[in-house]
């Protein structure tokens, strides 16, 4: 298949290492569309991997934007290399799968799994390279010149720091490191997931033999050495290169070099049996640690022959290996980032306090927080809006009232000390009926949710693990509560998942309800969750895979037959689902108009003559991660609008329990559509698509006022917590 590459186009006069490229190659396009192409046409769309691709370089150039506070632009650098390694875990490790499966199966735009891997392996060796020149001549001298941060070499030490660094290899460092030789005795030893390690070739001074070994570097005790008292630092493995002679005495170094390799993150759970899921997912963690390496990092100036060698012996294809000029693994630059030095960060936030719980405490009985929700819907959005004030608080409130029969909820992630759990497990304690499903099977979460479920399960909490062949993403919590009145239950559904610390990172939009129908649907949903309920039926609630996608091709078409005078806005994380999108393509065929917020990769081509010329699509990226889901049917001007978990993926619709709930409160639909406008109306941050898969960062016009979402959001957000607005 004839390409061409992509590009993301920055507005900057020229090029140098320490200001973004005005045109930065990133992917390929797709085909030239064909007169006569239908709706699968593969021209129609983008490649899926090319287009996260293309995120990533979104988050970079956020460590290349000038107008971004220098530690800030330092983290970025460091999300950008952390997004890169789980993309080689999972996106890369899924494509090597099918491959070795001899999977034939095309992907949406038309290519084999070995045609994206060459296509990966070149657009991400740009990225890499980038990358680096990135840290080591723009922002690595940026530290010193204007945050007093040295990050130094060996040689650029004065003898008495080299001294002090000595005396501190030989006391810490030293007795911890387990040099690993390669010989007839001594058999190639196991390297772990992205585990960084020094290559060294030893000479035996009498023999003339030469000699291989392998060092782990110990990141459990930091990547940075402090030298003396300033800001100055030292990567441990530089150190630990410094003093390989005292590893080996008797021989001598001949060579010490860094690598690092990355194995298959891509878990195929056999949900056969979920009486067994826990043992058969630890089972799986362990085999993970011995999964097939998918990439090999390597310093540069690595001899060719200790090249070969781990090659041969980590049984890959020299596609696999990519150079690294500079540092290996730049995500331990988040260190610096987390400096705390005046003017070089984001000025801090706090998220306010929903203005209608400003005055609420846990336990306030019936003025508390089950009489605000009794009393109307309630809308939280974080990290504007504190998590801690809203839905925390719901759940200790939940704990510790006596009038709470029974909480229900689901877990996707959590913080390692999770108050939430706690909470959880209090409220079981004082004898509640506490029911909670912990997905075990979040992607890279495996290990830290076997804990939870199990120490919940020790304080006498209801766990389970979720339904056959389906992983549970969706986030609902439900409590039932004896009112004055009888039995009422309360809920909380919301976007993103119940994780103390990154609700103040993520923006995520959750709904507090008391309406009966939504309320008996949650119900059914637990019932489901926990029982044997196939069938089971929701009038407000829409729940995959039972009947999202359905329900959602009919909002479309709703809004199709009103043709011109249709309007969708969606706000999501990606797009890639062939059925949807082809929905979508119809939509904007009659006439409809369609605004998509998408912040990661997408399939769609918006502004396809024909097709989707009635599409836009833009991507946010700030200090928050935009994570929320909204979808907005205008309806001829009677609204439906609903939130959720549930980005337009495949897995999302088919493979996984999500639930979306309609928000029905003119007001609370008036806010959502105010934050989807100011959305797309921003200037500062949106990234606009275009057909050929160019990424257009957009700027004010002259004498315009910089419009930009976040800070648009952070300032409503200030404005209402003085007043009674919900």
């Amino acid at each position: 298949m004839e390409a061409s590459r992509s590009i993301v186009e920055v507005p900057s006069p020229q090029a140098t290492d320490s200001e973004p490229a005005k045109i930065v190659p990133v992917a390929v396009r797709p085909q030239p569309v064909p007169p006569d192409a239908g709706l699968s046409h593969p021209s129609l769309y983008f490649n899926r991997e090319l287009s996260w691709i293309d995120f990533n370089w979104r988050v970079l150039y956020q460590a290349l934007d000038e107008r971004t506070p220098l530690l800030e632009r330092v983290r970025f650098l460091s999300i950008t290399q952390s997004n890169l390694d789980e993309f080689f875990a999972k996106r890369v490790g899924g494509l090597l799968t099918r491959l070795s499966a001899t999977v034939s199966h095309l992907s949406l735009d038309g290519r084999t799994p070995a045609e994206q891997l060459e296509l990966v392996r070149g657009a991400i060796t740009e990225m890499q390279t980038r990358l680096s020149s990135t840290w080591e001549r723009g922002l690595k001298p940026l530290l010193e010149e204007q945050a007093g941060v040295s990050v130094v070499r060996w040689s650029d030490l004065t003898a008495a720091e080299q001294a002090e660094l000595t005396r501190y290899f030989r006391t810490s460092i030293f007795p911890i490191l387990t040099p690993l030789a390669v010989d007839p005795g001594h058999p190639f030893p196991f390297i772990s997931h992205l585990s960084l390690s020094l290559a060294i070739t030893l000479l035996h001074p009498k023999r003339g033999t030469e000699h291989f070994a392998r060092v782990k570097v110990p990141l459990n005790l930091g990547r940075w050495v402090r030298v003396g008292a300033a800001h100055c630092y030292i990567a441990i493995e530089e150190l630990i290169a410094e003093h390989t002679a005292e590893l080996f005495p008797g021989m001598q170094v001949a060579s010490t070099h860094c690598f690092r390799v990355t194995r298959n993150a891509e878990l195929d759970y056999e949900r056969e049996d979920t009486e067994d899921l826990l043992e058969s997912i630890a089972e799986e963690l362990l085999e993970r640690r011995f999964a097939p390496v998918v990439r090999l990092e390597v310093d540069s100036a690595m001899p060719n022959t200790v090249r070969e060698l781990l090659i041969d012996e980590l049984e890959l294809s020299r596609d696999a290996v990519y150079e690294v000029e500079g540092m290996l693994d730049l995500s331990s630059l988040s260190t610096f980032a987390d400096l705390d030095i005046p003017g070089l960060r984001f000025e801090p936030w706090e998220p306010v306090v929903p203005p209608a719980l400003a005055h609420v405490g846990v336990a306030d009985g019936e003025g508390g927080m089950f009489g605000v929700i009794r009393s109307g819907d309630l809308l939280v959005h974080h990290p504007y809006e504190s998590f801690a004030a809203s839905v925390e608080r719901f759940i200790d409130a939940a704990a510790t009232d006596p009038r709470v029969l029974a909480i229900k909820q689901t877990l996707y992630r959590v913080s390692d000390d999770s108050r939430v759990a706690r909470a959880l497990i209090r409220a079981a304690e004082e004898g509640k009926q506490v029911a909670v499903l912990v997905e075990l099977t979040a992607s890279l979460d495996e290990e830290r949710n076997i804990e939870l479920a199990e120490r919940m399960e020790s304080a006498g909490v209801h766990v389970t693990y979720g339904v056959v062949g389906l992983k549970t993403h969706t986030k609902i919590t439900l409590v039932v509560r004896e009112d004055p009145d009888g039995i009422h239950a309360y809920v909380h559904v919301g976007s993103g998942n119940y994780h103390e610390r990154t609700a103040r990172l993520y923006t995520d939009i959750g709904l507090f309800t008391a309406a009966p129908e939504i309320s008996h649907d949650v119900v059914n949903l637990f019932h489901y969750l926990t029982g044997f309920a196939p069938d089971q039926k929701y009038d407000s609630l829409l729940v995959a895979p039972a009947m999202l996608r359905a329900r959602l091709l009919e909002l479309v078409e709703q809004e199709v037959a009103l043709g011109p005078r249709g309007r969708i806005i969606l706000k999501m994380n990606a797009i890639d689902d062939r059925e949807m999108i082809q929905a979508l393509y119809r939509a904007s065929m009659a006439g409809v108009r369609i605004d998509l917020i998408v912040r990661g990769h997408t399939r769609l081509r918006p502004g396809l003559p024909h097709f989707s010329e009635n599409i836009r699509l833009i991507s946010i990226l700030g200090r928050f991660l935009e994570h929320d889901r909204i979808f907005y049917f205008h309806n001829g001007g009677n609204p439906q609008v609903f939130i959720g978990s549930a980005d337009w993926r495949r897995r999302n619709l088919d493979e996984r329990i999500e639930a979306v709930v309609p928000v029905r409160d003119p007001a609370l639909q008036q806010r959502l559509l105010e934050t989807l406008e100011a959305a797309l109306s921003d200037n500062r941050s949106v990234w606009e698509l275009r057909p050929d898969g160019r990424y257009v960062l957009q700027t004010p016009a002259p004498g315009e006022a910089v419009r930009a979402f976040q800070e648009i959001m952070m300032q409503r957000a200030r404005a209402a917590a003085g007043s009674r607005v919900r």
